[in-house]
């Protein structure tokens, strides 16, 4: 019954064979760019693994990173895009909270940088941030304590007259291997940091912020993605695209608007302070781009979100900037 479509069958396998041969053939020719070197698609070349092998204590230190993270865009041309406000930015003073002061003061904003005891980092912040023109001020504490929020607010009030964009951006991050040694200190102290510290940041700061102020929260791939060895900062940072999906929607009617950026492997001190230094060496070698970004490539975005200019109709959005999407 089917034997007049056999023709046509037999005809359409040899040309998948055909086809298939020729892959094979260009197999091991070095046609693709497997074994190229990573991706440079910037304004500048940035570093590639693999890197001094290299650890830290927690929290880490971005003087003595090597090489030292790339943070001050000097390609960027300030636009005017957050002229005459004011941010908080928690876990300021190195890594993506740096590079983000300094773009934010580059566009007219002033600054106050927030960090836990990294007091070499957090000076050199406020230098960048005042060298921009801008004016800046240092507050230590844990964001994980509401009073220390509340009081950052405060301060950030005394010393500007105004709050208009509210960065939580300070983690705790280690990998575990094993399920069995997540100890309930280490889970405790990541939802500490991670969803208390920015809801705590987030309520005391609300009350102070006016229509057209916005909310950029901190968020990761692998909150998306998810993380073997990160199971509760995995869960955490999942946690912090859902808040900012929901208050996006409460906050909506004061015409406050609320957005996650959700980078993946950028080179900080967050990362040598968690894995072993041989991990360290290879770090980002994973992504498409085949290196970790440098904090200066994730700013960029936190600009966007903020800056009624650019996103004034955007909100309750998570906007990874991971360095592409493997096909596996």
């Amino acid at each position: 019954m089917t034997d007049r479509f056999e023709p046509r069958a037999e005809k359409i396998a040899d040309q998948q064979r055909d086809i298939q041969a020729g892959i094979d053939a260009k197999a091991g020719e070095g046609g693709g760019s497997k074994d190229e070197g990573a991706v440079q698609a910037g304004a500048r070349k940035y570093p590639e693994p693999p890197f001094p092998e290299q650890h830290q204590r927690k929290p880490g230190d971005e003087a003595a990173l090597d090489p030292a993270p790339m943070y001050d865009a000097p390609f960027w041309k300030g636009s005017g895009k957050l002229d005459g406000m004011a941010a908080i930015i928690t876990g300021g003073d190195s890594g993506i909270g740096r590079a983000v002061a300094v773009l934010f003061a580059r566009e007219g904003c002033d600054v106050a940088i927030c960090h836990l005891d990294e007091e070499d980092d957090a000076n050199v912040a406020k230098a960048a941030v005042e060298a921009e023109g801008r004016r800046a001020i240092v507050l230590q504490g844990d964001v994980a304590d509401p009073a220390f929020s509340e009081a950052a607010v405060k301060a950030t009030l005394e010393a500007f007259g105004r709050l208009d964009v509210v960065v939580p951006n300070a983690a705790f991050q280690e990998h575990v291997e094993a399920l069995e040694d997540l100890t309930l200190e280490h889970f405790d102290r990541t939802l500490k940091t991670n969803l208390y510290g920015y809801f705590n940041l987030v309520k005391a700061a609300v009350p102070h912020l006016k229509a057209g102020g916005s909310i950029v929260m901190t968020g990761s791939v692998t909150g998306i993605l998810g993380n073997d060895s990160l199971l509760d900062y995995s869960m955490t940072k999942g946690g912090i695209h859902a808040f900012a999906r929901s208050l996006g929607t409460h906050l909506a009617p004061r015409g406050i608007r609320v957005n996650v950026v959700a980078p993946g492997p950028v080179w900080t001190p967050l990362n040598p302070a968690d894995q072993p230094a041989d991990k360290v060496a290879k770090f980002g070698a994973q992504t498409v781009m085949k290196r970790p970004a440098q904090p200066e490539e994730i700013a960029p975005a936190y600009v966007f979100l903020a800056s009624p200019q650019c996103s004034s109709f955007i909100t309750g959005e998570i906007l990874p900037v991971i360095g592409g999407y493997s096909g596996g």
